[in-house]
């Protein structure tokens, strides 16, 4: 352990001020050049990450346009009368064009039953005394429920809307005030698909539809004509269709139409069937809007006085993109031919001189199609060029791995540098702590000497 804290202590000699300003000599450059690596390296892995991301962008809309229904697709437009919405409809691409009147003369519904009138006072009458079981019925549909011995009204609706085999029938209890009302509701719908409700134990004939060993009807529980199930009706153009459910699937080909509500009096939705043109223009402005980021970004990092200013992957992008523009495609089209045209940017824009896309997409939209979304068309080549970029192993990945790689260098090479000045501060102050020993010995023995010859006679100091 040095006898002394501080270097030059014993000598005056302001050594730990050398030592410092060697270590700073030794290190404030190669400081500097990592400082200025790792700069450049961060500016271009963020340049190399705006560009997979503009690209990946651009690659998305690419492959909007490549899906086949896009320029097949129908849409479905309801005009719905004054009193409210009385259906809705969906339509595919087999679906053809045309305008159909709609009317809802009858929904279709599930049944409802009810128990007699004084069958029950109250929600916690007692059942039945020994167990059994209520087996539910509807259409197709049906589902047995074991009873435990001594349920209660609750008890049994609590069972039943609760079972895990209910295909859909609801139990509630009304209480009238003098008397509690059993209701069964059946979501099965359609003429004729009635709920049936029966038992294997003649205590449960107050809540079934069919007494134990009786004929149908014959039990507790009885469905009125207004509460029966009923198919759904509705009229086009005239014409009536049926259909135990509320949806109807190809009455009109390639279409799903919903009954929503009845119509009132003479009033109809009118419904439109046509091609999905605003689904295609969609799809082409964000195409349209990608590319134009691509350029802006690209313009950005590789301009003029920016760190990438001649970076030849920016050169290769912006070439490579500009070719595939200006390519021909089916019918040997270009993209100008369809109202697209380039501002002095390099900017796509919609339209040009001659005519626009709008013009195109309504008046041709197979050349369109042809063009911007076939099997070899524009969105299906840049969609596999850009692939080469941002895939998985694709050029800006590796060159993002290889800048990740330079930086995991630079900060090693910190790491080093810390310790060639440690250990160089070391040595430095081995060297100068001796030397603060030896010159503050000699000072000490000249004072000695000095102090010496001050006693003898005849010596005298010059203090001038």
């Amino acid at each position: 352990m040095p006898l002394v804290s501080s270097l030059g202590a014993r000598s005056g000699l302001d050594l730990e001020g050398i030592v410092s300003a060697t270590l700073e000599a030794e290190r404030v450059p190669k400081q500097n050049r990592l400082d200025q690596q790792e700069g450049r390296l961060q500016v271009e892995l963020s340049a190399v990450g705006e560009m997979r991301s503009v690209l990946s962008k651009l690659q998305d809309a690419a492959e909007k346009l490549t899906e086949g229904s896009l320029f097949t697709a129908m849409k479905a437009s309801v005009k719905q009368p004054e009193s409210g919405d009385v259906v809705t409809v969906e339509s595919t691409e087999d679906a053809g064009t045309g305008s159909f009147d709609i009317s809802v003369m009858q929904l279709a519904k599930g049944s409802r039953a009810v128990s007699a009138d004084g069958a029950f006072a109250s929600a916690d009458d007692e059942v039945n005394a020994n167990a059994g079981s209520l087996t539910f019925g509807a259409g197709e549909e049906s589902f047995t429920l074991n009873i435990e011995a001594g349920s209660s009204l609750e008890d049994i609706r609590k069972a039943i809307n609760s079972s895990e085999d209910n295909f859909g029938v609801t139990a509630d209890i009304i209480n009238t005030g003098d008397q509690a009302k059993l209701v069964f509701r059946s979501s099965v719908s359609g003429e004729g698909n009635n709920l049936t409700v029966t038992n294997d134990n003649a205590e449960f004939d107050a809540i079934s539809t069919q007494a134990n060993g009786g004929a149908p009807g014959s039990g507790g529980m009885s469905i009125a004509d207004a509460d029966k199930a009923t198919d759904a009706i509705i009229e086009i153009d005239g014409i009536q269709a049926t259909n135990d459910t509320n949806i109807f699937e190809n009455v009109i080909q390639g279409s799903t139409i919903t009954a929503v509500k009845e119509t009132e009096g003479t009033e109809t939705a009118k419904l439109s069937i046509a091609r999905d043109d605003s689904g295609v223009q969609t799809s082409i402005d964000n195409f349209v809007k990608a590319y134009n980021g691509v350029v802006s970004s690209l313009n950005e990092i590789g301009g003029e006085n920016s760190m990438l200013q001649g970076d030849s992957t920016v050169r290769s992008l912006k070439g490579q993109l500009n070719n595939i523009l200006t390519s021909t495609f089916g019918g040997e089209q270009t993209l100008f031919d369809l109202g697209f045209g380039l501002d002095e940017n390099g900017k796509l824009e919609q339209e040009n001189p001659v005519t626009n896309v709008s013009d195109v997409l309504k008046n041709n939209p197979a050349a369109l199609e042809s063009v911007m979304g076939g099997e070899n068309g524009l969105a299906s080549r840049m969609e596999s060029f850009l692939n080469g970029y941002v895939g998985a192993g694709g050029s800006l990945q590796l060159r993002k791995d290889t800048i990740d790689e330079s930086l995991v260098r630079v900060k090693e090479s910190r790491e080093d540098l810390k310790l060639r000045m440690e250990s160089m501060e070391e040595t430095l102050r081995a060297k100068y702590q001796a030397l603060d020993s030896l010159v503050g010995q000699l000072q000490s023995r000249g004072n000695a000497v000095s102090a010496q010859l001050s006693n003898l006679p005849g010596f005298t100091r010059d203090n001038d």
